[in-house]
């Protein structure tokens, strides 16, 4: 299939430069096109918006980025004029030549055709050393909590989620937004910023608003024990954590005698408990499932 030449700049009569938002309803079009939003795409249409992204990521020349969701390719070209290497990863392969078009003259991309959840994020070389992405909805929370222990090099995400998904992952103990993602976030990552941004960036717009947020890596991410305990303790939320870590086959003494030791009663739940507390329990208590 041969691709249409790119939309031209500004002409010499002066004419302005299509936007962003134009130039990929251009592309979509020109390539017969339309977005599947089923995977959850809405394109980022925004150069602002891009720049921002990399700006704050505060990303460096020897950088590796992981982007998962490369659509149309609007990030993509940017990250790969910013760092050593961009991994895109794609489900749909409909997107293939406009993709290429985009990245045309791009040496230091690999476009991953796959599922971002069954791909071996561990397995990717060079290792990725930053998560730069306008994430799908559906699976924004378990790339980026997952990628804290299967990614061990990166020290920075910069995402475009949900905005209600942004509130969960920075909530505060005794938030009802707060829970097991938040925990698992936290131990390994800080907010370094946040900003919502508008439904007008996006082709097509969704229903939802959105957040840009970035996290810097401040600890490992959580082992599998740790993982175990922060599940099971917001298994049933009603519930007190001496219950919900008893079901699971720890002893309730034990888990009083230490939320004691830590200060925090015996019917305290799991939002209660800040990240460190999850790592203490982690330490202390014989999790029997390591899994």
């Amino acid at each position: 299939m041969n691709s249409p030449p790119p939309t031209p700049p500004a002409s010499s009569a002066g004419n302005p430069a299509p936007s962003a938002r134009v130039r990929v309803i251009r592309l979509l079009a020109e390539h017969g096109l339309s977005p599947n939003t089923d995977l959850g795409q809405h394109f980022l249409a925004d150069e602002n918006l891009v720049d921002l992204s990399l700006r704050e990521a505060h990303l460096r020349p020897d950088d590796v980025v992981l982007e998962v969701g490369a659509g149309v390719g609007v990030l993509t070209r940017a990250l790969a004029g910013a760092v050593a290497w961009v991994h895109a990863v794609e489900i749909d392969r409909r997107l293939a030549p406009p993709l290429a078009e985009v990245l045309h003259g791009q040496s230091n991309v690999t476009i991953h055709w796959d599922d971002a959840m069954r791909l071996a994020l561990g397995a990717l070389s060079p290792a990725p050393t930053a998560l730069v992405s306008n994430l799908p909805y559906a699976i924004a929370t378990p790339v980026v909590v997952e990628s804290t222990w299967q990614l061990p090099a990166l020290r920075v995400w910069s995402v475009m989620v949900q905005r209600e998904v942004a509130d969960r992952w920075l909530a505060r103990p005794g938030d009802p937004s707060y829970g097991a993602p938040s925990v698992m976030i936290q131990l390994a990552a800080q907010s370094a910023f946040r900003r919502n941004v508008g439904r007008e960036v996006f082709v097509p717009r969704p229903r939802v608003d959105s957040a840009l947020v970035v996290l810097r890596r401040t600890g490992p991410g959580a082992a599998p024990a740790l993982r175990g305990i922060v599940r099971a303790a917001f298994a049933q939320r009603r519930k007190t954590i001496a219950n919900n870590l008893a079901a699971h086959g720890l002893n309730r003494a034990d888990v009083t005698d230490l939320l004691d030791e830590l200060g925090l009663p015996a019917a305290a739940r799991a939002e209660h408990l800040a990240p460190d507390h999850y790592r203490i329990l982690a330490e202390r208590l014989p999790w029997p499932i390591t899994s």
